[in-house]
């Protein structure tokens, strides 16, 4: 499958162009960004071709890997799934319903494959840890943490204008999500939402199994307090997710093996354009909550 890559940014370097590159089953064929210098730069480096154009990209591709801010995703998401090509997205879908639907629309029907990149579903411990408790009836309660330090420290992501504005909901929000609702279910109620220090949010969740979640996220945690912690309670006890031992290189490199299963077989991944607008609803009804609350 011959794959572009959108985005040139951070993340676009760090993760999606080494693993794209190093892929056996992809042929890396060339890299779109929004400054040409930067498309340019990244291409040379894996000696694949620059493109100017997107739609020049779109029609030499199978499919193309969006690394992008996700209020420039969706549109190309769109745009790319209407000129026929599989998808590998990040995380979260869009800012909007609205543009999230228009994505998993666009999607159904193209009849593409999707898969959105929640790192944690694509690292084999954690995967391993989901898969178990979701085949376990019983669960009770589960306590999720999410504390990142991206605004505490000289990390490359800090000086994103979308993290800045939007902050823990929208940029890790989505992960902690995409573990629970495979375990517990998919949320009924976003039933409390309150602001802590900084970006930090709280959130109390409802969901269609009968057990309720509590979930805190940031990005603004001091260093020394970062961490991230999955607890489940029910009949079989307590269970605390692992630890990944894999990083996200890898983890994309699983991600596109699922898009490539997709395309073959033309069965969806649980983690498709549709599990990511359902992912983007639930953050839409959280923040909706947060604004009532504060006013």
């Amino acid at each position: 499958m011959r794959i572009g890559l959108l985005g040139t940014g951070p993340w676009a370097r760090a993760a999606y162009a080494p693993a794209l590159a190093g892929h056996p089953g992809l042929e890396f064929a060339g890299v779109w960004g929004r400054r040409p210098e930067a498309a340019g730069s990244l291409a040379q480096r894996y000696d694949v071709t620059p493109y100017a154009d997107v739609d020049a990209l779109l029609a030499d591709v199978d499919a193309v890997a969006v690394a992008l801010p996700p209020s420039v995703q969706a549109p190309l998401a769109v745009r790319a799934a209407e000129a026929g090509r599989h998808l590998l997205l990040d995380k979260p879908l869009a800012l909007s319903v609205a543009d999230a639907r228009a994505v998993a629309e666009a999607v159904e029907r193209a009849g593409v494959a999707s898969v959105v990149f929640f790192t944690t579903r694509f690292q084999k411990e954690p995967e391993a840890w989901i898969e178990e408790q979701a085949a376990a009836a019983g669960w009770f309660t589960a306590r999720a943490q999410w504390l990142g330090a991206v605004f505490t420290t000289d990390s490359p992501f800090a000086a994103s204008p979308w993290r800045r504005e939007k902050g823990a909901l929208w940029d890790v929000g989505p992960h902690t999500l995409s573990v629970l609702l495979p375990v517990l279910g998919d949320v009924t109620q976003v039933v409390a939402a309150a602001h802590g220090p900084g970006d930090t949010v709280h959130l109390v969740l409802d969901h269609t199994t009968g057990a309720s979640s509590t979930v805190t996220l940031s990005q603004t945690v001091p260093p020394a307090a970062a961490g991230t912690e999955y607890e489940l309670r029910g009949d079989s006890g307590v269970t605390v997710m692992p630890s990944p031992s894999e990083d996200a290189v890898t983890a994309l490199t699983r991600a596109a093996d699922t898009l490539l299963a997709a395309a073959a077989t033309g069965r969806p991944h649980p983690c498709d354009a549709a599990f990511g607008l359902r992912v983007t609803e639930i953050l839409a009804a959280a923040e909706t909550r947060l604004t009532a609350d504060a006013e």
